[in-house]
């Protein structure tokens, strides 16, 4: 098996030896858990079926996901890719995509119900619950019961989330379940990156002090957890660079990593990986972001040229525009339009 450049530039990052050329991004392919049908985009240009016009809605198949799926494996420009554990089965186990390629296979191993986002739902309003549809051994293995010592066909490496919600009921519950899993992997050999996102309803405090309440609730659940059941990294929303530059400095051990969030303009992706990077993230995760643009591999191309320092953001995104005239694709935005913020975590 082809060693995986996830692995090599860990193992940089946790000997300080790292560069910036070691930042680690991760395409996440795993929206079908949270978006159903809307999970591959839309479908701009094709037509809809069922008699959907575009104004209801009409979304690529997943045969054509696949198909975004291997065209970013077949870059690899990425260092993840994260996917349902269903769709990892058929590209990772029957397919063999990743057996070959420098990228690391991971699969969410939980689903709480606060990325519940479907049509006419409103279970992400609600205080988030704890639910897993995935079992590690069906992750690793595609079945359910497996030597642990033998190769796995899968992937070692899941997400798992968890949002606190500064309600005792409801957070009490949410560490039992991530104990429960911690314990299970620890047993099962199956290592994880621990996604943890702001409360998804009112937690009864000032927003402004949603980064502190954040970086508390990651220590104070991580303080009592030991080595070999700790996360590879962290998975968080970036709240602006003083609780970023907090969280990293606290424990020079904890990779932090930041999420994409909604698709935005251009510059909004851009600039945020610039700036996680700049304040000290090792890691970007990003799924929408990625996948609702214009040209995916194009835009890829640039996270990384972003990253390794060879270009700025407001100039990303003008060469950006123009590679996509080329490709005689059409933007989605104007140029102008495209080159506005429109994160307030990226405005301060």
């Amino acid at each position: 098996m082809r060693l995986k450049t996830l692995d090599q530039k860990l193992a940089r990052i946790s000997k300080g030896t790292d560069t910036r050329n070691d930042f680690i991004i991760a395409d996440a392919k795993d929206a079908d858990m949270a978006f159903g049908i809307m999970a591959p985009g839309p479908n701009r240009a094709g037509e809809c079926p069922h008699g959907y016009n575009q104004a209801e809605g009409c979304y690529k198949t997943l045969a054509q996901y696949h198909e975004q799926i291997r065209a970013v494996v077949k870059q690899q420009l990425v260092d993840i890719v994260l996917l349902s554990a269903s769709n990892l089965e058929r590209l990772g186990m029957e397919e063999g995509l990743f057996k070959n390629s420098p990228i690391t296979p991971a699969a969410r191993a939980n689903d709480t119900t606060d990325v519940w986002a479907v049509r006419g739902g409103n279970y992400a309003s609600q205080p988030s619950r704890h639910f897993r549809t995935a079992t590690l051994d069906h992750i690793k293995y595609g079945k359910t019961e497996s030597n642990f010592n033998k190769p796995y066909t899968g992937a070692d490496l899941g997400l798992y989330s968890i949002t606190f919600t500064n309600s005792l009921d409801q957070d009490y519950a949410a560490l039992e379940a991530f104990q429960d899993f911690r314990l299970e992997a620890e047993k099962k050999k199956f290592r994880y990156f621990l996604e943890v996102f702001n409360p998804n309803v009112n937690p009864g405090f000032d927003p402004k002090q949603v980064g502190g309440f954040l970086n508390d609730c990651i220590i104070r659940c991580l303080a009592g957890v030991t080595k070999v059941g700790r996360p590879v990294f962290l998975k968080i929303p970036y709240n602006g660079p003083g609780p970023l530059e907090e969280l990293v400095s606290y424990d020079s051990n904890l990779v932090v990593g930041i999420l994409g969030g909604s698709s935005g303009t251009t510059l909004d992706a851009f600039q945020l990986i610039h700036d996680a990077q700049k304040y000290g993230a090792k890691v970007a995760l990003f799924g929408r972001k990625i996948n609702l643009s214009e040209h995916p591999l194009i835009f890829i191309e640039f996270l990384r040229r972003i990253t390794d320092g060879e270009i700025q953001p407001q100039e990303a995104v003008k060469a950006y525009h123009d590679a996509l005239a080329k490709a005689n694709i059409r933007p989605l935005r104007n140029l102008q339009d495209d080159l506005i913020l429109t994160e307030n975590k990226l405005t301060y």
